[in-house]
């Protein structure tokens, strides 16, 4: 781990990746320092670090890293998949911005003219459809 939590940049990273590159990618960049606080590995920001390292300038960046816009971390894209097992999952995200409460429960209405899912609160209601 680098001295005093830093992310290596520039030849003090190229040296690294060089004197450790038989060892997995994910090992080296904990070794060079790209860990969030959380313990999550950077590995968007160790790959940029690399090639801005190697001399490459990527359109639309400042040095820094990021762009002129504040970055706020992973965001919700309002997007999932049905499972193999046929199950669709909404996501805690999505429930909590929804004011979803673990165990309420709800009424599923499918309208098959447009294919949308409507989820109806069942507050102790008998709904017939």
């Amino acid at each position: 781990m680098p001295q005093n939590g830093k992310m290596l940049e520039g030849e003090t990273l190229l040296a690294k990746v060089r004197i450790f590159a038989d060892r997995p990618m994910d090992q080296i960049a904990r070794i060079c320092g790209y860990v969030g606080p959380s313990g999550r590995l950077l590995k968007q920001k160790f790959y940029y670090a690399l090639v801005l390292a190697k001399g490459f300038q990527v359109p639309g960046k400042e040095e820094s890293g990021t762009s002129g816009a504040k970055r706020r971390g992973r965001q919700a894209d309002f997007t999932t998949r049905v499972h193999g097992n046929g199950n669709l999952l909404i996501g805690q995200t999505y429930t909590h911005r929804a004011g979803i409460e673990p165990g309420q429960e709800f009424f599923i209405e499918i309208h098959e003219d447009t294919g949308s899912i409507f989820l109806l609160p069942c507050d102790g209601q008998d709904l017939h459809v």
